[in-house]
């Protein structure tokens, strides 16, 4: 009988859990330290409806820049405006396209949206380069730089293909 109430007499034991307190703490930093971080940055971007409604009013511009791969074709649908300037990659003589922007931002400033159509044979980086140009522009006024919002509503869609004497079809 003693042997029975010597072992219902017994305390729990307790749980020795230093050995694993001793393995988070070295474990955490490590993992902490090894760690890759990375940044990603994110550009929304809006696909073209495809039927608009019949009645609302076009706006006073429609900015369409088509995007080739020796060329890129700003043109306005609702005048009929349309310019090119060459497009050599990292080569590009960026300020007259820039200006016109500027300009067209200038003439209408509550316009935000433009068409960027890609011919498939452009790569991803001229997109891009092409994206960061519409979006936004450093304008220099008298000693001052400045930075200002072109177009930042952009819609992506695939260009027509270019006929043999230059133009798209």
């Amino acid at each position: 009988m003693r042997l029975m109430r010597r072992r219902f007499r017994r305390e729990a034991e307790e749980l020795n859990i230093t050995s694993f307190m001793n393995l988070m703490v070295i474990l955490v930093p490590f993992l902490l330290i090894t760690a890759v971080f990375s940044r990603m940055a994110i550009l929304e971007i809006n696909i073209p409806a495809a039927v608009s409604q019949a009645n609302e009013k076009p706006p006073e511009l429609q900015l369409e820049i088509t995007v080739r791969a020796n060329t890129l074709e700003l043109r306005d649908k609702a005048s009929d405006m349309s310019r090119t300037f060459p497009y050599g990659g990292e080569k590009t003589d960026w300020k007259p396209f820039n200006n016109l922007l500027v300009e067209l931002k200038a003439r209408f400033p509550k316009i935000e949206n433009v068409t960027l159509l890609m011919e498939p044979e452009v790569d991803y980086q001229a997109l891009i380069t092409v994206m960061d140009k519409v979006r936004s522009t450093m304008v220099t006024a008298g000693l001052a730089v400045d930075t200002i919002e072109l177009f930042p509503v952009i819609s992506i869609g695939d260009a027509a293909p270019e006929t043999a004497n230059g133009s798209a079809k």
